[in-house]
């Protein structure tokens, strides 16, 4: 009988169904899946009993330089305490955004030594002239290109005009790469910031009512009808409200190659939460209604949305406070990448609403297909050794001051979640026990995208 290097028992979830079974781990790759645990034999064994072994989970996400402070080291090692084995950093860094090739490497060897777990790298286009730049950095192994079409800032977060976004999402077509978008329609929020600031109107819910839901839904409806004319790959992040579901099914049902995420945010809290919790709940796109909040979860359920993401944004508390008095002057964003599994487990496995393997399609699963990410994403023959260890019949309990982010806050601060992350275990190797990191940095890599050369 063959013995392997590691062989890993447990509740294992697998595409299609939860197995009490065993798996044989060789170098660093699964190579035998097993309904016996007692069939296979290991040098080593981890035997986590009736604790759920999932697939490593994927955060495709993710801002680590969007608050310089922050950084990949200390988001890598978020990632592992969180249960997330390989995360995607979106392209907005300060002080250069990811729009050229030679930033771009420049980034790849920046990551050397500093990750904990596997990361993939985002690109992006400057507002004019910057096409040029999508099949160079799809070589240089970005995983996808995340465009905008609201302005956040004119240089590294900068609204890409429409004859832009056509060809772009032409040339993404060469490569085979997704165009994303952050959706909302600046045109109209602009006016009724102004407008709401002029009256004096800075409380907290105004952030929503700035940005109405046709804001997001409108901005959309463009993208999906340039996709149905490019062919391109679409995919929308932080979809906030089901129209907007609606409308991707829509295009979907028409041909058009679009698939969508949702944040845990927009699942787990509604527009009370920020009138409560002001700058603490504020992000873009806001939070809703919750009869929206409802009917999320029904989409969710019913497997009209591909991904959930954390859209980790580690601003500091006295960052965000900075409009404790006017909220359009506090930073959007919450910090998420330690947080996403645990809440979303308690939430939606635990809550009765998603079922374990729902839970793993939709933060493991799906995330490596979409983005063409080989080798992740399932327990499966051949696939990384990549796993998520959740027990439970344990607690957790959220405390913000011990958030590894540099962002001590969340507006979950003191909820009790059922279930624990016990161990994060990456190629084979366990980089977080449930209690310490344990491997050193430099660990992780680099997983280029599926166009590069």
């Amino acid at each position: 009988m063959q013995s392997f290097d590691l062989v890993v028992k447990g509740n294992l979830v697998l595409t299609d169904k939860v197995i009490h079974g065993a798996m044989g781990i060789q170098n660093g790759k699964i190579k035998q899946v097993s309904s016996n645990p007692d069939e296979l034999n290991g040098k080593r064994v981890k035997d986590f009993q009736n604790a759920y072994v999932f697939p490593g989970f994927i955060d495709t996400h993710v801002h680590c330089y969007s608050n310089p402070d922050e950084g990949v080291a200390t988001t890598s090692e978020a990632a592992a305490i969180g249960g997330v084995t390989t995360f995607f950093d979106m392209p907005y860094d300060r002080p250069d955004p990811i729009n050229h090739v030679a930033i771009f490497e420049k980034k790849v060897q920046h990551l050397e030594g500093k990750l904990i777990v596997d990361v993939c790298l985002w690109g992006t286009i400057a507002k004019e002239n910057g096409t040029d730049q999508i099949i160079p950095m799809a070589k240089a192994g970005a995983v996808a290109f995340k465009l905008s079409t609201f302005e956040t800032d004119p240089y590294r977060f900068p609204r890409i005009p429409d004859p832009e976004i056509i060809k772009a999402m032409s040339i993404m077509n060469q490569v085979h790469l997704r165009a994303a978008f952050h959706s909302e329609n600046g045109e109209i929020i602009d006016k009724m910031i102004d407008e709401y600031q002029k009256q004096d109107q800075v409380y907290p819910r105004a952030h929503m009512e700035t940005r109405p839901p046709v804001t997001e839904t409108s901005a959309i409806l463009k993208l999906l009808e340039f996709a149905y004319w490019t062919g391109a790959k679409l995919h929308i992040v932080h979809v906030s409200h089901p129209r907007s579901i609606e409308l991707i099914q829509w295009f979907k049902k028409q041909g058009v190659h679009v698939t969508c995420e949702t944040c845990y945010h927009y699942l787990l809290l509604d527009v009370h939460d920020l009138e409560e919790q002001g700058p603490r709940a504020k992000m873009n796109p806001p939070v809703r209604e919750p009869e929206d909040v409802q009917n999320m979860w029904c989409k969710l359920e019913s497997n009209q949305i591909d991904i959930i993401t954390s859209d980790h944004a580690p601003w500091r508390l006295e960052q965000k406070m900075e409009g404790k008095n006017n909220i359009f002057k506090s930073p959007s964003g919450l910090p998420g990448i330690e947080l996403l599994v645990p809440l979303l487990f308690d939430g939606g496995v635990m809550a009765g609403k998603l079922t374990p393997v729902q839970f793993a399609r939709l933060l493991s699963t799906y995330p490596a297909e979409v983005f063409q990410v080989p080798g992740k994403g399932k327990i499966a023959v051949d696939y990384d050794a990549d796993f998520t260890v959740i027990d439970p019949t344990q607690e957790t309990i959220i405390d913000e001051t011990q958030l590894h982010s540099q962002a001590k806050f969340t507006p979950f601060n003191q909820k009790i979640l059922r279930g624990k992350i016990v161990e994060t275990i990456v190629r084979g190797t366990t980089v977080y026990d449930g209690a310490h990191l344990v491997v050193a940095h430099g660990y992780g890599k680099f997983v280029p995208g599926s166009a590069a050369e």
